[in-house]
């Protein structure tokens, strides 16, 4: 089940005198599906808060469509579909964090006893239950971020929408945050995380997408977008042996004594390395695509694409 899909998704803000506006997504087509954690990535200008606006039925969409659990955003009931919580939220100050979530599920319109077992199981969740009479004032960076996920489930939404929830929070709060991300996505929640933050998108994403001039670029998991294309590091005791390989095969990019690196015209041609090393006798002891950080394959996507674009 897809539990956000946008089609052919275009928002064109009216720029005054300039001719044709401003295009801050273009024709984008996206699939969020249900449970998954889906991290959308794209420099300042990308559109990442355009498209939360356009779901959340802040601004209309000039072309395509968007629905939400199959609700169009403009339909007031798809919003009892999410959560949000946005990158500089105010809570009321005098509130504590079990009264916000009180008043947050007193605007939902939820009866008194849904309120109380919901806001009792989210405290406990985000492990807040300790601090549930303590004024929001009092709390640390990272305890905001966890009593405002708890806000944002409290109507059980089918997806939240989390813009940098974890900025400006230390390494444990970080870690913390983490882990009450994975157990929304455990208990059958989708969540759309907006980051600048790539490093903590590829430890908890299950797929990425990337944006660049309001343009779906890339998407895939975070082992699809880390891996080197047809580059390999194969483990095997080559000692002083030569090995060469046909230029229709690929390249050699270094070997020493216990390690190979190839660059393939097909990854399939690792089986061709793999047929030949076993020819001489070389024994193997590892195979494994090379991998990169989601951060450099993020600037190389985002740098491809300018290039091509001027």
């Amino acid at each position: 089940m897809n539990v956000v899909v946008t089609e052919d998704l275009t928002k064109i803000y009216n720029a005054g005198m300039k001719k044709g506006g401003i295009t801050a997504l273009d024709g984008l087509s996206l699939a969020i599906g249900q449970p998954e954690i889906f991290g959308l990535l794209g420099p300042n200008g990308a559109g990442k808060t355009t498209l939360l606006k356009v779901l959340l039925g802040i601004t209309r969409i000039s072309a395509g469509s968007a629905t939400i659990v199959g609700l169009p955003p403009d339909n007031p009931a798809s919003r009892r579909k999410v959560g949000y919580l946005p990158e500089n939220h105010r809570f009321p100050p005098h509130l504590s964090g079990l009264g916000l979530l009180e008043f947050t599920g007193r605007l939902y319109g939820l009866r008194r006893n849904v309120i109380d077992s919901r806001a009792g199981s989210l405290l406990d969740m985000v492990d807040m239950d300790k601090w549930a009479n303590t004024k929001i004032t009092k709390y640390s960076k990272g305890m905001q971020q966890r009593i405002g996920l708890a806000q944002a489930m409290m109507s059980d939404p089918e997806i939240l929408f989390l813009d940098e929830p974890t900025d400006g929070v230390d390494p444990v709060g970080k870690t913390e945050i983490r882990k009450v991300l994975q157990k929304i996505r455990d208990e059958g929640k989708s969540i759309l995380l907006n980051s600048h933050l790539l490093s903590e998108v590829e430890s908890v994403a299950d797929r990425v997408g990337i944006l660049s001039r309001g343009k779906l670029i890339k998407t895939g998991s975070v082992d699809e977008l880390t891996s080197r294309e047809s580059q390999f590091e194969i483990e095997a005791e080559f000692g002083n042996k030569l090995f060469e390989i046909p230029a229709e095969v690929g390249k050699k990019i270094s070997l020493s004594m216990n390690r190979l690196i190839v660059e393939l015209k097909d990854e399939k041609q690792v089986n061709w390395i793999i047929d030949h090393l076993r020819l001489k006798k070389i024994n193997i002891r590892a195979v494994k695509p090379i991998k990169i950080s989601l951060e450099q394959s993020f600037i190389e996507t985002v740098t491809e694409r300018e290039v091509d674009q001027s």
